[in-house]
């Protein structure tokens, strides 16, 4: 019994390896990512039924209903490649005592908004776009993942 488990583990480690060699030559390392001025949302109030169209600056603040929503990037990805729009937000709702409370924090997905949505009883918020891309920004993700992996290895020292 224990030759049958070992030679099935043997089995499943070489498949599993097989799989994460292919993954990393599907995936495209050199994929460039856009960085924009204003992010673009819809969100609904879903008392009134009404779906409010927001253009929020990037690092600036903009009030619907009792939440407060701050984004703090945008990205896209140029015409010719695959579409993927991400945004990182931190939304806020003022209580009815004054006080804030942080609600979500974190990337949200154009084209997958139910990923990672903002859930509120009374509010939806979802990214639609971006717009007005940053002049002589835009990054290739192997750029972006260099630059992290030396931040973590100066740490380390």
């Amino acid at each position: 019994m224990t030759f049958k488990m070992t030679k099935l583990l043997k089995q499943l480690s070489i498949y599993s390896c097989g799989l994460v060699v292919a993954a990393g030559f599907a995936g495209d390392s050199s994929a460039e990512v856009i960085d924009n001025k204003v992010a673009v949302f819809a969100a609904l109030n879903k008392v009134t039924a009404r779906i409010s169209h927001l253009e929020i600056p990037i690092d600036s603040e903009q009030k619907f209903g009792a939440l407060t929503i701050k984004p703090k990037a945008c990205h896209t990805r140029p015409a010719t490649e695959a579409p993927s729009t991400n945004s990182f937000i931190e939304v806020k709702e003022r209580k009815l005592n004054g006080s804030m409370h942080e609600l979500f924090t974190g990337w949200i997905f154009a084209e997958n908004p139910g990923i990672h949505a903002v859930e509120h009883p009374v509010y939806d918020v979802w990214l639609t776009s971006c717009k007005s891309p940053v002049a002589g920004k835009s990054k290739s993700i192997d750029e972006n993942f260099r630059r992290r992996r030396t931040r973590v290895r100066s740490r380390r020292r």
